[in-house]
C-alpha cells in the first residue's frame, strides 16, 4: 500500500480546499479514477518563493498546487528509471533510508485523494476496495496522504524531473482485515507543520491516524476492473459485490447503499441475497 488510488478535483478546487495557490498551468491531468505510478499526480508543496535571479526569500513561504510524477526518483540516482518501484516510504524507517531522507528533512508534501484502493486476498481471488470518505463525512474534502516530493537532473540538462512517493504506516481498525499498511493521513489541522520546509517531520506525525480521521473511513467493495491500469472512470469506484460474502461485520459501509441492498433481499437467501443481507447487517455494525 499504496498502489492505486483516484484523485478527480480540479487543481483550482484543491488549491482552494488546501488554501494554496495553483500553479499548474497547462500541464494539470485531468480526473484519474485510477492513479498507478509514473503518472502526473497533483500535490500541495510549500516553499520559499524563488525571484527572477533565482534568489530565495527565506522571509515567506508560499503554498502551491503542483504537477510531481509518482515514483520517487532520488537526486543521486544514475537515471529515472527506478523511480516506478520507490513510490511508497514507510514512515517509521524513511529518515534512516538514503533514498528517502533527504526529502523527508526537507521536502514533504500532501498528495490530495478522493481515496485509494486495496486488495484483500481471500480464497483464490483478491478482492479489491475503495477507501474513500463516508458520504455522510464527504463535507470534509480531500484525503490528505502525506508523501515526500525530489528534484532529478539528467546529466545532459534539461528541466528537471520531480517525483514524489506516499507515507505509509500501519493499518488501523477494520482497515488492517484488508492490508497490513495504509497512507499517512493527515488532518487539515497537522498540514501547516507537515509542510514546512524549515523544520523536519514532526514524530507525532509520522504515527498512524486517529480514531476519529478512521471512523469517517468507508471501505467499498468495488469492481476487478480496477485492477487494469487502462481502464478509467467512476464505474471504477462503484460499489460492487463482493467476489467473497464472509466479510468482516465491523467493515463500514455507506448506509444509503446497504439500505438499497437489502431491500434486494427477499424470500429464501441464495448467494446475492445473502451478500445484500450480510452488507445491511453491517450498515448497523459500522455505525
Amino acid at each position: 500500500m499504496c498502489g492505486r488510488y483516484a484523485s478527480t478535483k480540479a487543481a483550482v478546487d484543491i488549491a482552494e480546499e488546501f488554501h494554496a495557490v495553483d500553479a499548474t498551468g497547462d500541464a494539470a491531468p485531468g480526473p484519474d479514477y485510477n492513479v498507478a505510478p509514473t503518472k502526473p499526480v497533483l500535490a500541495v508543496v510549500q516553499r520559499h518563493p524563488r525571484g527572477a535571479e533565482g534568489t530565495v526569500d527565506q522571509s515567506r513561504t508560499e503554498r502551491s498546487v503542483r504537477v510531481l510524477h509518482w515514483g520517487l526518483v532520488p537526486s543521486w540516482a544514475k537515471d529515472p528509471t527506478g523511480g516506478s518501484r520507490l513510490i511508497n516510504a514507510r514512515a517509521e524507517t524513511a529518515a534512516d533510508k538514503p533514498s528517502f531522507r533527504a526529502a523527508l528533512a526537507a521536502r514533504r508534501c500532501l498528495l490530495p485523494a478522493d481515496g485509494w484502493y486495496e486488495w484483500r486476498r481471500g480464497g483464490g481471488a483478491k478482492q479489491p476496495f475503495f477507501i474513500t470518505r463516508r458520504t455522510e463525512a464527504a463535507g470534509a474534502g480531500s484525503l490528505a496522504m502525506a508523501g515526500i516530493w525530489e528534484f532529478w537532473r539528467s546529466p545532459a540538462g534539461g528541466e528537471p524531473l520531480v517525483t514524489a512517493a506516499v507515507l505509509t504506516t500501519d493499518a488501523v481498525g477494520p482497515l488492517a482485515d484488508i492490508h497490513p499498511r495504509m497512507p499517512l493521513l493527515l488532518a487539515a489541522e497537522d498540514w501547516a507543520a507537515w509542510l514546512d520546509p524549515d523544520g523536519g517531520p514532526p514524530a507525532s506525525l509520522l504515527r498512524p491516524p486517529t480514531d476519529a480521521l478512521v471512523a469517517g473511513l468507508e471501505l467499498r467493495p468495488v469492481s476487478a476492473m480496477v485492477n487494469n491500469v487502462r481502464n478509467e472512470g467512476p464505474e471504477l469506484v462503484a460499489r460492487a459485490e463482493p467476489a467473497e460474502p464472509e466479510l468482516p461485520l465491523d467493515l463500514p459501509v455507506d448506509p444509503a447503499e446497504s439500505s438499497t441492498a437489502s431491500s434486494r433481499s427477499s424470500g429464501s437467501a441464495g448467494p446475492t441475497e445473502r451478500t445484500a443481507a450480510l452488507a445491511a447487517a453491517r450498515s448497523g455494525a459500522g455505525r
